[in-house]
């Protein structure tokens, strides 16, 4: 069993190799299921995250909520689906939201800036001119999106663990490469890479629970046990605590919260 994230630039044939790889498994496939579970969850409207995607990262700024509001919901709803194992998500920037899962296979899907050109044409009625403006002006918008949240340029080969070049590999090949790939043992889950994406799960779950109130806070979590990270003094501690057990009492997996202020959160807080 694997959880696998596939990135794509816009009009790269990603999303055809990710349905492919899907259905060839038996796994499912995701993208903008997760945009619809947000926003029915958080009660945001779904033009809105969508439209934070296209224009990010300053239409964000312009939620009530802000960017971390916007981030938590959406990593919230990611981590749900993939606790259930056997995925395959090719939304934005499932490589980042997903952190160190070991079971996570990280696909980046890239394609010949001619294909990108020709589709663009064909598909959005452009002249050349325009098609390249517009290719220009989604990938911009994605890097300083990935930018802005979190500190790296998304596209980095550093990020992934496999990278395919479409058509030099046409569609069918890239599948088999990749449902190759997620056969290999470092991909398998087992139970504690498991646990490590339960802990992730619930960690996005109170994260996503408190941001509205708190954003300035990281949670982590082990086996149950919430740790909450931020710079306020004791005194705001204890009210964030208070705040925490009211407003996460009633989440399944929650046994005990702490929090902890001026301290480094772990590299596997959210």
């Amino acid at each position: 069993m694997t959880i696998i994230t596939i990135s794509r630039g816009s009009y790269s044939m990603g999303k055809a190799v990710a349905e492919r790889v899907a259905e060839r498994l038996g796994y499912e496939c995701l993208s903008r299921d997760v945009l619809l579970e947000a926003s029915d969850q958080f009660n945001i409207e779904e033009i809105k995250l969508e439209q934070a995607i296209k224009d990010a990262p300053s239409i964000l700024e312009r939620f009530t909520q802000g960017k971390h509001s916007y981030i938590a919901y959406i990593q919230s709803a990611l981590t749900r689906h993939v606790c259930r194992d056997n995925v395959v998500y090719h939304g934005l920037a499932g490589h980042l939201l997903l952190g160190e899962v070991p079971h996570v296979l990280k696909v980046r899907i890239i394609a010949d800036p001619e294909l990108r050109m020709k589709v663009v044409m064909d598909r959005e009625k452009l002249n050349r001119r325009e098609a390249g403006a517009w290719i220009g002006k989604l990938d911009r918008a994605r890097s300083k999106w990935g930018r802005s949240l979190y500190g790296v340029e998304p596209g980095d080969p550093a990020l992934f663990d496999l990278l395919l070049n479409v058509p030099r590999y046409e569609v069918d090949d890239a599948t088999e490469l990749i449902c190759r790939s997620a056969e290999m043992k470092q991909f398998k889950t087992t139970p504690d890479s498991q646990q490590q994406m339960e802990d992730l799960a619930l960690a996005c779950r109170v994260k996503a629970t408190l941001v509205e109130r708190h954003s300035d806070v990281s949670v982590a979590s082990k086996y149950g046990n919430v740790l909450i990270y931020c710079d306020a003094g004791d005194r705001y501690a204890r009210k964030l605590k208070a705040s925490a057990e009211e407003l996460c009492g009633s989440i399944e997996g929650v046994n005990n919260i702490e929090v902890h202020c001026g301290v480094t959160p772990p590299d596997s807080a959210v």
